[in-house]
């Protein structure tokens, strides 16, 4: 049994190395053969794939250049379209190539000058926590945002460490330089500057008295600020000033700010629209609200060497009669229109909203529809779009609730109340934090809180600089 087993294993064995020189010998053949299989539909596709890019770049070569050989004219044309919605829609159209850039104007060096170039709907976003323009912890960067969308950005703006703002004006700002008061006109997003005279030269139209009893704060406490530009580059600024109840011009050519001569109401703020300052008297709770329209001086106005300005008086444009509105009164700009906003009684909860054109055509009748739009009213009113934040309702206006003391928004056309965040602020500190973004654009309607990266109804209601006091008290 053994030996059959074992001659059976040497048979095999002995056919084992000529089958598998067989199979060696067979296999580079094979391997040949698959290989040469496998490369010719490899090549095809490598040769396709090449194909293909050529076609795909020179395609792309030729839309690329398609667009960059636009007539200038006509890029020109659609960079002022553009330009019309928002200023860094413009700013991104230059950037697409350098021949867009070559063929629109550059809004550096203009962008003051140029009306086209004010980024009217960008404001500067408080931070919270004391977090003021130029403070260490902002590494010299602001931050702005769009009234429009909700879109924010970053700006280096390193000449805050010796600046504060005073107000705000179709998104440029006003600022006072310290240790000497002069005042600056900035365009946030160019770095264009406008340099106007020091304001410690108001003093010079204060009568003796007033030099004595008046401190700063009643020179730097500014509510509306309007200006123009002369087709000789010459600009004009006009700044009201709440605590003192007069106006101030300056222009560029002048070296001091010069006085009114009449006094405003220090009762309702101003407002600014369309180089205009806008104003309102109501002698008492009960009697017909006048809205009165100053306009800049012109050139011989500011003529003379004194401390005055002969500006002409206000002019009444229009009359509500008593026991359509009644107080607190707000003036407002929603959509080029002037809005009048006040209460539907004394001790009423309703808000009623009406267009000043109405007003002056004697169609008294309150809007229900501000265009989607939202009116912030503090200090100031701001028109926010509903797009900016979820929870922020269009034709509403969102204000302090008179009864309630939380920050709510009113319906117009449901004329219903419904609150816009947690929170109640009948108590310094009562707002939480974090907070919502509501929050922190409803501090820009209050300028003595929006300069100072302070958050409104958090905290003092009225905060204190925590560093250059000395020249920035009443900011």
């Amino acid at each position: 049994m053994n030996q059959k087993r074992s001659s059976t294993l040497a048979a095999c064995s002995s056919n084992r190395p000529s089958a598998l020189a067989a199979c060696t010998s067979n296999r580079p053949s094979a391997l040949a053969a698959c290989s040469s299989n496998r490369l010719r539909p490899l090549a095809a596709c490598s040769r396709k794939r090449r194909r293909w890019r050529r076609d795909g770049a020179s395609t792309f070569q030729s839309d690329e250049s398609s667009w960059a050989s636009l007539h200038e004219d006509l890029i020109r044309l659609i960079g002022w379209r553009v330009l019309s919605s928002d200023l860094l829609d413009y700013v991104r159209f230059r950037a697409v190539c350098p021949h867009w850039r070559s063929s629109t104007v550059c809004p550096r060096g203009r962008g003051v000058l140029d009306p086209r170039f004010h980024p009217r709907r960008w404001m500067m976003l408080p931070e919270g926590h004391g977090l003021h323009p130029g403070h260490g912890k902002l590494r010299k960067c602001i931050r702005f945002f769009s009234l429009s969308t909700g879109a924010f950005v970053s700006v280096r703006l390193p000449l805050f460490s010796n600046h504060c703002i005073l107000d705000s004006v179709d998104g440029l700002l006003l600022l006072q330089r310290d240790q000497d008061t002069a005042v600056r006109l900035l365009h946030p997003f160019t770095g264009d500057i406008v340099e106007l005279p020091p304001l410690a030269t108001l003093r010079t139209g204060l009568s003796p008295m007033q030099h004595r009893i008046l401190n700063w704060s009643f020179h730097r406490t500014v509510s509306a600020t309007s200006f123009k530009v002369s087709t000789d580059g010459v600009v004009t600024v006009m700044i009201a000033l709440f605590n003192l109840a007069r106006v101030a011009c300056a222009n560029t050519i002048d070296q001091q700010w010069k006085l009114s001569t009449w006094s405003i109401s220090h009762l309702w703020r101003p407002m600014s629209f369309q180089g205009k300052i806008y104003m309102m008297r109501c002698p008492t709770f009960y009697s017909e609200l006048q809205i009165f329209e100053i306009d800049l001086p012109r050139d011989e106005d500011m003529a003379g060497s004194g401390g005055l300005c002969l500006l002409p008086e206000p002019k009444l444009i229009a009359t509500c009669p008593a026991g359509k509105l009644q107080v607190p009164y707000h003036l407002a700009e929603c959509d080029l229109e002037i809005l009048v906003i006040g209460r539907n009684g004394r001790h009423s909860s309703d808000v009623l909203v009406y267009r000043l054109a109405d007003i002056i055509l004697d169609r008294i009748a309150p809007v229900t529809s501000i265009g989607g739009k939202a009116l912030f009213v503090e200090e100031r009113v701001l028109s926010v779009s509903s797009r900016v934040h979820p929870t922020i309702v269009g034709d509403s206006v969102v204000l302090l609730h008179p009864k309630e003391y939380y920050l709510g928004q009113y319906h117009l056309g449901s004329r219903t109340w419904v609150p816009t965040a947690d929170g109640c602020v009948k108590d310094n500190g009562g707002v939480p934090s974090p907070c919502s973004l509501i929050y922190h654009i409803f501090t820009c309607c209050h300028r003595a809180t929006w300069n100072k990266g302070a958050l409104l109804y958090q905290g003092e209601l009225q905060p204190d600089w925590k560093v250059k006091r000395k020249w920035r008290q009443g900011a």
